[in-house]
């Protein structure tokens, strides 16, 4: 099945495992085959909107710190430094592609108000039509309790909604959603399609995910969740090499598909 087949507008949900290497700095290696499919999208005739992760790494890159940030306040900091950073890297990347940026940076606060969703709901559907690729980010640097996401996976959900996604692609540490930990036990089946999202679903996830992350695979069925109630599919992938996404562009069916609620 071409899961993109008949989709227009998708979103595109990169995490911090996928931007960074194990000791936090970016790599941009990867950052760069990213944006080159990203491109490709493009060129095919989609419209993409990305929900990227990041800044606090790219602070923490820009700064030099001797160790990954921890308290809050320390990811608060790097994030301010990190974001401009990591715009000006995906307006680098993108530009050797013949393709423009911009920025949008929310907080949950923001589609908890009709009146503020519907302001970013046309400023996405503007930017889009102008052929921009808007890049979203949490705004991490003013986030707390009770206009937190809880990450970037929710992000992505509440993105997908705001901007009419036909779906949303997810890049994970990992290639899908398992019946159990593959980390943890060689036995374990990749489950390649999920109808409906319940409590044997959601048992599958186990804890968090990397390090550098904030989340792990039970804040993507979550996310998965909220994207099918409102008519959406999620497709989770591996990230860890971002070409893969040239299988999904090709209609090959790789990762976990979340089918949308009829």
């Amino acid at each position: 099945m071409n899961v993109i087949k008949n989709c227009k507008r998708i979103v595109i949900k990169v995490g911090t495992s996928t931007l960074t290497y194990g000791n936090g700095s970016l790599n941009l290696r990867r950052i760069e085959a990213f944006v080159r499919t990203v491109a490709d999208f493009k060129n095919a005739g989609h419209e993409v909107v990305i929900v990227s992760s990041g800044a606090v790494a790219a602070g923490y890159a820009k700064m030099a710190l001797s160790e990954y940030p921890k308290t809050l306040e320390e990811k608060q900091a790097c994030a301010a430094v990190g974001q401009s950073q990591l715009m000006k890297m995906y307006e680098s990347f993108f530009s050797m592609y013949g393709h423009t940026v911009a920025q949008i940076l929310m907080t949950k606060d923001v589609v908890d108000d009709s009146h503020r969703l519907e302001l970013v709901r046309n400023t996405f559907h503007t930017l889009i039509k102008m052929g921009c690729i808007p890049i979203v980010n949490e705004n991490d640097s003013v986030s707390c309790d009770g206009i937190k996401f809880g990450g970037n996976d929710t992000l992505s959900a509440y993105v997908g909604i705001a901007c009419g996604a036909d779906i949303i692609i997810n890049l994970s540490d990992i290639d899908g959603l398992y019946n159990k930990d593959p980390r943890k036990y060689e036995d374990a089946v990749l489950i390649d399609r999920v109808e409906v999202i319940n409590d044997e679903i959601k048992s599958y996830a186990g804890g968090a995910g990397s390090s550098r992350g904030t989340g792990g695979m039970i804040t993507k069925i979550n996310a998965a969740e909220i994207a099918a109630n409102a008519g959406i599919p999620m497709l989770i992938i591996n990230g860890e090499d971002p070409f893969r996404l040239y299988d999904v562009l090709d209609g090959k069916h790789i990762g976990t598909y979340f089918a949308r609620r009829k």
